[in-house]
């Protein structure tokens, strides 16, 4: 059979081992920058996957990442990032990797094909999760089976492949394909393949944080500031969002029990009950939330 693009070796990365390391590093490089043009030929689709994960989250599903070894560990990264960065719900996010996530560096390569496992976790799902499937090969056993049960449930499928026409993007309802060249290192998909699963994941839940209201002048105001680091940052960006004093924005972040949305709108002269209210009113969007506390308080 056809080898897949991901099973390739780049003619530029046949010689990596030959060269002085300083060339084999800029051939590395150049191998993950070009697997990363292929994000522009499906921006529609990952705006689309962006759209799903928005919706799941503001109806209260879950987000179940599946995938197994190198695109396990990305679909970890992603996830494990949305609670800080935008404040969803730990209970609305969840990872099956194959073989678990490792908490020694160990990831067991027959995980992958342990169906078995992959039917137990069929068995957890619900019809109201959106699963975000991923396999660079897009044939990995453990991920086909669990998005195939999934589809099967109900759920939407978000899958995301790097070799076309391939059994895991048959089964999804938004297919992503990210045709990336062959490895500068055959079958090592973390060094191309890998870097642009990560980024789409990125720019997916990145995209969709704007469309829960998460984002406002291209700031986190959903953040979870639970270091001394993002307390900070909050302060900093309620100080800057409302062009009020330090000590003023943390004091408003005080009243909004470290909140920076109704933070921002104490700051502005709103009561803590009345910030609330505003975005409530406006389903957690920030800038709709001011202009109608402005246009009331003029």
């Amino acid at each position: 059979m056809p080898s897949l693009q991901t099973e390739l070796v780049a003619e530029q990365g046949a010689t990596i081992d030959r060269l002085p390391p300083v060339d084999a590093l800029r051939v590395m490089a150049q191998g993950q920058i070009s697997a990363l043009q292929s994000l522009y030929t499906v921006l529609p689709q990952l705006a689309q996957a962006a759209e799903a994960v928005a919706a799941a989250v503001r109806g209260g599903g879950r987000l179940t990442y599946v995938a197994a070894g190198s695109s396990g560990l990305m679909a970890l990264a992603d996830a494990a990032e949305l609670t800080g960065t935008f404040g969803i719900p730990q209970r609305q996010i969840r990872v099956c990797m194959a073989g678990g996530v490792p908490a020694d560096a160990v990831m067991p390569g027959l995980s992958e094909d342990d169906v078995a496992a992959a039917s137990t976790e069929v068995g957890s799902l619900a019809a109201d999760d959106l699963i975000i499937a991923l396999s660079a090969s897009g044939n990995t056993p453990y991920t086909r089976h669990i998005a195939e049960g999934a589809r099967a449930l109900g759920a939407t499928v978000i899958a995301i492949a790097n070799n076309p026409d391939t059994p895991l993007l048959h089964c999804a309802d938004i297919p992503i394909c990210l045709q990336t060249p062959p490895e500068v290192l055959a079958g090592s998909t973390r060094l191309g393949a890998g870097t642009a699963q990560k980024a789409a994941l990125n720019m997916i839940s990145t995209a969709a944080g704007c469309m829960l209201g998460h984002v406002y002048h291209g700031q986190m105001v959903n953040v979870l500031a639970d270091n001394a680091k993002l307390r900070d940052r909050t302060a900093r960006m309620v100080s800057s969002i409302t062009d009020r004093s330090d000590g003023a924005a943390r004091a408003a972040l005080d009243q909004a029990n470290g909140q920076a949305k109704p933070a921002v709108l104490v700051a502005l002269g709103a009561a803590p009950d009345q910030a609330a209210d505003l975005l409530e009113a406006h389903a957690g969007h920030l800038g709709p939330a001011i202009a109608s506390f402005r246009g009331v308080n003029v």
